[in-house]
């Protein structure tokens, strides 16, 4: 079977916080042919991870990067890459995500009130700007 998983499917198998949840989810994912982990479901899976289970940036990143590497995982991964590289840095992961599929798609600068994500985004050579 051929899955895209949902964020709450991610949190439960990673987590390990539900006795009837996690098991579940960790058989889905590892008994699904193919598992589509969405840029929505990471960006939901870091939030979640980050305002609920007040995890660290580090831990997040390489729960993130050990889903990307599993052998069964189809992921945008130029876009992960970004978002991890913003959270590394300190940033939110969505801002990096955002920021890279914003170039993608034709946009030349990148304006946020977010004065951090700006210097990220500027940092890596990128157009960036908080609007006044």
């Amino acid at each position: 079977m051929k899955i895209t998983a949902d964020a709450n499917i991610i949190l439960r198998a990673l987590v390990e916080d539900d006795k009837i949840q996690t098991p579940i989810a960790k058989r889905v994912l590892e008994e699904a042919d193919l598992v589509a982990l969405t840029l929505p479901a990471l960006c939901e899976f870091v939030w979640v991870m980050l305002k609920g289970y007040k995890e660290s940036h580090e831990r997040i990143a390489a729960a993130i990067r050990t889903l990307i590497a599993a052998g069964n995982t189809e992921a945008d991964v130029a876009a992960v890459e970004a978002g991890l590289a913003f959270l590394d840095a300190g940033g939110d992961f969505a801002d990096g995500v955002i920021a890279h599929e914003g170039r993608w798609l034709g946009g030349e600068t990148f304006v946020s009130f977010d004065e951090n994500a700006v210097k990220l985004v500027q940092g890596n050579g990128e157009k960036a700007r908080v609007p006044a």
